[in-house]
């Protein structure tokens, strides 16, 4: 089953690399790079997962997650290399669906969007 996925990356590497490992499993990827643009683009509508990066800039992805909860249940998978427990309960506890912390197997991140 293929998805349209949201990236929201400020890494560009890190942005492309999500990007082709998810093209190549046949998902349409759009790739963000602060929180602003991943919370406009996850509004449209069309959008089927969003992978959020929790420090970018201009809005955090906690923010972004806070907000879109109050909102959508858009699926959130939190991507960040903030990894203590407090940090993953938070992101959690504010709606995400899953937390994957970095550094990051980029087949493992497929199999989560997979499931």
């Amino acid at each position: 089953m293929c998805a349209h996925v949201v990236v929201a990356e400020d890494d560009p590497k890190q942005a492309d690399l999500i990007r082709l490992y998810l093209e190549r499993e046949g998902h349409r990827v759009d790739v963000v790079h602060d929180g602003r643009a991943a919370l406009e683009r996850a509004r449209l509508g069309s959008v089927q997962l969003l992978v959020l990066d929790v420090m970018m800039p201009v809005l955090d992805g906690l923010d972004v997650c806070r907000a879109l909860r109050a909102e959508s249940p858009l699926p959130v998978l939190m991507l960040t290399a903030r990894t203590a427990e407090e940090d993953l309960l938070l992101g959690l506890d504010l709606g995400a669906d899953d937390y994957l912390t970095k550094p990051y197997s980029p087949r493992e991140l497929v199999a989560r969007v997979r499931a």
